[in-house]
């Protein structure tokens, strides 16, 4: 019988009285706001997950503290003291400035090349001896003693407690930054293998020498097991003095206190405390150097002028003693010496002037008065000076030139003595230099590691865990997003016939044994049954027109439930007085007859389209008058040829003669054929959406499958439905795995 295509039913109020009646809440202008509740349920609902991630992002931050070696810290401070003669800034400008600009400039000699590249030097630290490390876990197999990954890890690869250290290492030009595998042979032996690919054997203890390649190298310890490999290095002094740079930090403790904090990190807590100490005397060494440098420069200059000022003093003398000779005057008048002595004494007290107007030039202006009475006492002296000046004019020409040649051998004997008097004072400075760094508190090691923090640590992984799981949840919920209300299934132009109410009791998707409890028959008041009772109503109007009573019900994807709607429908048709027949027309994977409790080879649909067996001998009486049921019999090996044949359609139109309504259970649409061949010959077609799980795409793929064949569903069933979380768009999971793969499974015969 040629099947043609349905009318669509006319009646659109026939969901609408239901649809009130089940309050279904409808899109509003305020579905696009994020719901606070909805997105907690969200989450709350996807709480196990939240869980293993929180769980395994724990796991990863234990991993990473066990996994890393432990940084130490040594530690130092030092005091900058004051230096005579040192430039003073002025209380104005030193409160606007962060530090000490002399504190600043200390921290970076402090990290200069010149101090670090001593303290390399000193402890060797252009030396590198690296163990072989085991990918991924490998520090901490080398810090903890596992004896399942022991086993399992390669020999070559370091365990706790061993160790290397060198005595001495010297290796050509060339060979410098290249690396020198080292491999243990026994308890005191081990076999190098040079850069330049020649393998040598040594002792502990002893040195081993290759003269032609100039490279020397000895070893102090090596406490490992046979086996085990370690890469030597000499690295260049710049990589050295930068890696020390990198584990060094200085800073200044208080603003301007003149007090540094040094400090090195590093995962040798021994290592650390004497690499401290080597840059701390490498910094006070050419800070004591420094001092001793200007001393000598100062002694030298002075050392320079002494002569000069000698050959001075005894022109001075000699020109004196000539002139007296000339003169034949021996001594100075009473008068003429009183005017020497205070020209000489006004002169040294002027020097002294100039000496202290320096000294306040540096820290007043012009104005201050300190500044302006040293001005005035200048004054006064000099007029004083230019008076003396004056009589020394009025005296006869023979005194008047033994008191100059008087004064020039006075101040000749003067300069030369202040420079003796001078270098001795340097060289005495000289000789006890200290520099103006002192050591407050000498390096030590802290006892605990400063790296990696573990409660930091812990409390990250433990936030990240969670935030990852999180969104996952929120991801995998996008993702999954399905209809939300009836009113998307309408927006495609397919009628919505009822809208199911979720109900826990009709999960059975985990129960794969035994028999299937009917819901409209054990709790014949709850809610679903009542919408189901309400679809009974709509389909009866909703089938006026349709040729034939008979319905044909499929879906997307499985776990849809329509084979729970298709049986439920039955049985509340049936107790409404209704005969109706439950046809299971799933050939491949058809599961109605647990429902039944009839066994797997009970003959059904497909023994009576092939003509083994009469409808009548297949048909079975369910447990509500009025009810019958056809299974869909052992699953053929070509199902969809099997229902195109014409004895299928004579059995719709037969089921259509006999009973009030006759549903035919199919599967899905979009997996196989077969719900296209059975709408041909059905009298109406209603498709089954999950709430939550079935796409929209899906419904309109289906839609046009259906008008591919020119065919047309005659309306929509929304199941699943939970109106608790409808309105505020809830995702939410039923536990149903589904998907599109839709396997044949034949039964043996």
């Amino acid at each position: 019988m040629d099947g043609k295509p349905v009318n669509e039913p006319t009646h659109s109020a026939a969901a609408d009285p239901y649809r009130s009646r089940t309050g279904v809440v409808q899109s509003g202008p305020g579905d696009d706001e994020v719901d606070l509740g909805q997105l907690l349920g969200t989450i709350w609902k996807g709480k196990v997950l939240v869980a293993l991630t929180t769980a395994l992002g724990l796991a990863a931050g234990a991993f990473t503290i066990a996994n890393t070696y432990p940084t130490f810290q040594a530690d130092a401070l030092l005091q900058l003291e004051e230096k005579s003669g040192a430039l003073a800034l002025p209380s104005s400008l030193a409160a606007l400035t962060d530090s000490d600009p002399r504190s600043v400039t200390e921290i970076e000699v402090l990290r200069s090349r010149m101090v670090l590249g001593r303290a390399a030097a000193e402890q060797n630290l252009d030396w590198r001896v690296s163990p072989a490390i085991a990918p991924v876990i490998g520090t901490m197999v080398s810090r903890y003693r596992l004896p399942v990954i022991d086993r399992i890890i390669p020999a070559r690869f370091a365990r706790p407690g061993e160790r290397l250290e060198l005595e001495h290492l010297t290796v050509p030009p060339e060979w410098v930054n290249r690396d020198i595998e080292l491999v243990v042979t026994g308890e005191q032996g081990y076999t190098l293998t040079l850069p330049d690919g020649r393998t040598i054997e040594g002792v502990v203890g002893e040195r081993t020498d290759l003269d032609d390649a100039g490279f020397t190298m000895s070893i102090e310890t090596l406490a490992a097991s046979p086996g085990r490999q370690y890469t030597i290095t000499q690295v260049d002094e710049m990589r050295a003095i930068n890696s020390l740079r990198s584990r060094l930090s200085v800073s200044e403790r208080g603003r301007g206190s003149g007090i540094l904090e040094v400090r090195l990190s590093g995962t040798d807590r021994q290592a650390n405390t004497r690499s401290l100490n080597a840059v701390i005397n490498a910094y006070l060494r050419q800070n004591i150097e420094r001092s001793a440098a200007e001393a000598e420069s100062s002694l030298a200059f002075i050392r320079g002028q002494i002569p000069e000022a000698e050959r001075n003093l005894r022109e001075a003398e000699a020109a004196l003693n000539a002139f007296r000779q000339q003169e034949s005057t021996v001594d100075l008048s009473l008068e003429t010496q009183n005017i020497l002595e205070q020209i000489t004494r006004i002169e040294g007290e002027l020097s002294g002037l100039e000496r202290r107007e320096d000294e306040l030039r540096q820290r007043f202006n012009p104005e201050h008065p300190t500044y302006r009475a040293l001005l005035d006492e200048r004054g006064r002296l000099e007029s004083r000076l230019d008076g003396l000046r004056g009589r020394v004019g009025d005296l006869p020409e023979t005194q008047r030139q033994i008191l100059n040649l008087s004064r020039e051998l006075e101040l000749a004997q003067r300069i030369y003595t202040e420079l003796l008097t001078r270098a001795q004072e340097v060289e005495v400075l000289r000789a006890s230099t200290i520099g103006n760094v002192r050591i407050v508190d000498a390096a030590a090691a802290s006892p605990d590691a400063v790296a990696p923090r573990r409660s930091l640590i812990l409390a990250l992984a433990l936030i990240l865990g969670g935030i990852a799981g999180v969104a996952l949840v929120l991801i995998r919920n996008w993702l999954r997003q399905g209809i939300k209300d009836g009113s998307e299934i309408e927006k495609l132009g397919l009628p919505l016939f009822a809208t199911i109410n979720y109900n826990k009791a009709a999960d059975t998707g985990g129960k794969r044994h035994g028999k299937l409890p009917i819901l409209a028959i054990e709790e014949t008041a709850d809610l679903t049954v009542e919408a189901l009772r309400s679809l009974r109503t709509s389909l009866h109007f909703g089938m006026l027109d349709a040729r034939t009573p008979t319905l044909c019900v499929t879906s997307s994807h499985p776990e849809a439930g329509k084979s729970f709607l298709t049986l439920n429908l039955a049985v509340v048709a049936a107790q409404a007085g209704q005969r109706v027949c439950i046809v299971d027309a799933d050939l491949r994977r058809g599961q109605l007859r647990r429902y039944f409790d009839i066994p797997r080879d009970h003959p059904g649909l497909a023994e009576v389209i092939a003509g083994d067996v009469a409808i009548d001998d297949t048909l079975i009486q369910g447990p509500v008058d009025g009810l019958f049921f056809l299974s869909s019999g052992r699953y053929p090996p070509n199902p969809s040829e099997l229902l195109m044949r014409a004895e299928f359609s004579r059995l719709v139109d037969w089921c259509g003669q006999n009973f009030d309504l006759t549903i035919f259970d199919t599967p899905p649409a979009l997996a196989v054929t077969d719900p296209v061949i059975v709408a041909r010959n059905t009298g109406a077609s209603i498709f089954v959406a999950r709430h939550d799980i079935t796409h929209l795409g899906e419904i309109e793929a289906t839609i046009k499958t259906f008008s591919a064949a020119g065919l047309r569903l005659s309306g929509a069933v929304l199941n699943g439905f939970d109106p608790r979380k409808a309105g505020a768009g809830y995702g939410y999971g039923y536990g149903y795995g589904y998907g599109y793969r839709y396997e044949y499974k034949q039964r043996a015969p």
